[in-house]
């Protein structure tokens, strides 16, 4: 039975190619179904599965950088982009390396991802090169996201007492149960804000997703190692610990 992973933040939208992909596809076996692009990015790793689905944009880690850390984690998964943004899309996706689905996602337009999803498993062609250029070219052509103004402070408590920390003086983010556990130089604070709803409203460019449990704040990283698993260790300038780094975002350190 193939496998598949599918990446959509919007919990309707989910639903709704979930249930479309078991009425068109009733012998794909669907493994995960992920809100935000670090836990798809780790069911990838974890599964290998034959295709997997991603929303373009998502939380942490867009559709596209899982995707260019897929040609590590998983390099023989499909790929199957979905989009909202068919103006730069359609070029882009002719080339057949990759497919694409327009939200909402049609019955008629799935079938034919479908069919040609299976004639690539079929030939055995995963297709590597062509993604590679492919991204390349999505990422100029992607349109701005309009997100609003990163966050600059917050307030967390530690004790009795509540603090007001400035962004940029966090080292890490953790989850930790029902609160996300804030660190900086000087210690530990919680806040309540689960991880997943700090990655809609962090700098992406400065804040990086390095496990599903975990942001790290990239100008407090002092040294990023890799044991012999493949698995990274983060250490940090004003913190004496070190981070775990999943295997799967090792990639994201590739370029850095």
């Amino acid at each position: 039975m193939l496998r598949c992973v599918v990446a959509e933040d919007e919990s309707l939208l989910r639903d709704a190619l979930l249930q479309l992909l078991r009425e068109t596809w009733p012998e794909l076996d669907i493994v995960a179904a992920c809100d935000d692009g670090g836990s798809a990015l780790e069911a990838i790793a974890a599964h290998q599965p034959d295709v997997a689905f991603l929303d373009i944009r998502m939380p942490g880690l867009t559709g596209l950088e899982v995707a260019r850390a897929m040609a590590d984690a998983s390099p023989r998964t499909q790929i199957v982009f979905v989009t909202a943004y068919d103006q730069y899309a359609v070029d882009a996706f002719d080339r057949g390396a990759v497919d694409y689905l327009l939200k909402p996602v049609a019955r008629e337009r799935l079938e034919a991802t479908v069919a040609r999803i299976k004639a690539r498993l079929a030939s055995g062609d995963a297709g590597q090169a062509q993604i590679a250029a492919l991204l390349a070219q999505l990422g100029k052509a992607l349109p701005s996201a309009s997100r609003q103004p990163p966050l600059v402070w917050l307030t967390a408590s530690s004790g009795a007492e509540t603090r007001l920390i400035m962004v940029e003086d966090v080292a890490y983010f953790q989850s930790d149960s029902k609160y996300t556990v804030v660190m900086t130089a000087q210690g530990e604070s919680l806040l309540r804000k689960p991880i997943r709803e700090l990655l809609d409203v962090l700098d992406p460019n400065i804040y990086k997703q390095i496990h599903r449990s975990t942001i790290v704040n990239l100008k407090a990283i002092a040294s990023v190692t890799r044991d012999e698993s493949g698995r990274g260790i983060v250490k940090l300038k004003t913190r004496p610990e070190t981070l775990s780094v999943s295997q799967p975002f090792m990639s994201l350190f590739r370029n850095m």
